[in-house]
């Protein structure tokens, strides 16, 4: 499976609305702690959009609402991972991203099989508070090798000037939230990313 290089993720339909129009071919849906309507509601308006614009929506941790909603990819944590079916998620025909931050992660990550790994944080970020040091570019082709034809993603205070160095460490795709989420003009940084990481489609 090839994954597009540039990997947004967002936490809301809105967001989706706005930013896929202009060219996303790859983005995860993360809402964290919201009701489950709610949640529903957010899920199918946002495969709505993704399905006009020929992109491949990925539902963070909420994986019996994804597979109850058709969608077709889901990501989880290790936490979530521990604890989802990933026999009911494989037989509803769904793909699977798995976080690891370390090689015991990792090992449990690859031992379901799934159909890429993301890796993180490869530099600070200021999403979420982190109990993991960044883990850098190095890494980044240590994991590569050792997952071989596996998809890689690199997670973690990333922007367009460090792409260079992620790519030619072996990274498959680039995710990002806030360097554009918080960007003065979101569109404009997602249309720069877009224009980046052409040169890795």
């Amino acid at each position: 499976m090839k994954l597009d290089p540039f990997y947004l993720i967002v936490d809301s339909s809105e967001w989706i609305g706005r930013l896929i129009p202009l060219g996303v071919k790859l983005v995860q849906l993360r809402i964290k702690d919201k009701p489950e309507a709610l949640l529903r509601k957010e899920i199918a308006a946002s495969k709505t959009i993704c399905q006009e614009h020929g992109c491949q929506l990925i539902i963070n941790d909420y994986w019996q609402l994804a597979i109850d909603e058709g969608c077709d990819f889901v990501h989880l944590g290790q936490e979530d991972l521990a604890e989802a079916d990933v026999g009911a998620i494989r037989n509803a025909g769904m793909r699977l991203g798995v976080s690891t931050h370390d090689g015991e992660e990792l090992d449990t990550a690859l031992s379901v099989d799934p159909d890429y790994v993301a890796l993180g944080p490869v530099y600070p970020t200021i999403l979420k508070k982190m109990k993991w040091a960044p883990q850098g570019i190095e890494k980044i082709g240590r994991w590569k090798q050792q997952i071989g034809g596996l998809p890689l993603v690199a997670i973690g205070g990333l922007n367009p000037e460090r792409l260079e160095g992620v790519f030619e460490n072996g990274a498959d795709s680039a995710a990002v939230v806030t360097d554009i989420t918080l960007n003065p003009d979101p569109e404009a940084r997602t249309q720069e990313w877009i224009s980046v990481t052409q040169k890795w489609r």
